[in-house]
């Protein structure tokens, strides 16, 4: 049965917002599935992370720079331009020259790919138009599926962009800073040894070596925190959208997008800061070893 609205102890699901509960009211991190191909499943997040990405190349190829770039731009291509040479010099000084020119179209990748997919949700139809299904967790009652979820309150999306941002750092530093200074930087006595008595300076050899194994765990921990923040601050997000609906159910319905529309602009900004976040972190883990000579 196709439902653009469910109540109940299982789902609720209003205008632009997905929020999902099982029989024990536990939301998940994952998509749920809708069809498979070739055996491979399809979830909710996947299918909005297609149609959103081809909207946003449609858009960008075939309205904003009609024609492709010309030496006379147009408003659009003014609008890309704008947007390409502001975050050039942001990460230009932070990675520099030649780790940035490298780096620079995955990191123009990462930031347009989280900002639209951190403002898909906030579009009426996504996570609240879907199908109702029998629940199948053990629990009695329906369960809410909608065709379109935000395709970072999935905790497999925002993982997946960790790892690719985690190997492209890995990449990267190899490249353009090389084995040698990733082990000094990491391991090595950063003590100057004319200024430092001799056996001060080897006991400091113990020290710098404890504080790199330290340093290897905070690196390792970047796939946790790099995913966790983006998945956490899009689910809550959402859930505070469906929250702020459900508050005004109660109230006149002239007056009751009133109260979700403050939240809804609130939404517009931190898409966009947690879409900077995540690549500004990720220029700043790459510059933090090559942009050392620079």
């Amino acid at each position: 049965m196709l439902i653009n609205k469910t109540s109940g102890a299982v789902c609720v699901a209003t205008a632009g917002v997905f929020a999902f509960a099982n029989s024990a009211g536990a939301a998940e991190v994952k998509g749920e599935g809708l069809f498979e191909i070739l055996g491979f499943p399809v979830t909710n997040s996947m299918l909005t992370t297609w149609v959103f990405t081809a909207l946003a190349i449609v858009f960008f190829r075939f309205v904003l720079l009609r024609g492709g770039a010309k030496l006379v731009p147009s408003k659009g291509q003014l609008v890309v331009e704008s947007m390409v040479n502001g975050l050039k010099e942001i990460f230009e000084p932070l990675m520099g020259e030649r780790a940035f020119k490298a780096a620079f179209p995955l990191l123009l990748g990462f930031f347009a790919y989280i900002l639209i997919m951190n403002w898909s949700g906030l579009i009426p139809g996504v996570g609240s138009v879907g199908l109702e299904q029998t629940a199948t967790q053990g629990g009695e009652g329906t369960h809410f599926v909608p065709f379109l979820r935000p395709a970072n309150t999935d905790l497999n999306t925002t993982l997946a962009l960790a790892i690719i941002s985690f190997v492209a750092w890995i990449l990267f530093v190899l490249k353009y800073a090389g084995v040698k200074t990733f082990l000094y930087d990491t391991f090595g006595n950063k003590a100057d040894k004319s200024e430092t008595p001799l056996l001060l300076y080897f006991f400091l050899f113990a020290i710098f070596f404890a504080v790199g194994c330290i340093d290897i765990i905070s690196i390792l921990m970047r796939l946790i925190s790099l995913s966790f923040r983006l998945f956490g601050n899009n689910f809550g997000g959402e859930v505070l959208l469906e929250n702020m609906h459900e508050m005004a159910l109660s109230l006149p319905r002239w007056f009751s997008w009133v109260i979700p529309l403050p939240f809804y602009l609130l939404e517009i900004l931190i898409g966009l800061i947690q879409a900077f976040l995540f690549t500004i972190l990720t220029a700043v883990y790459i510059g933090l070893l090559t942009n050392h000579n620079e």
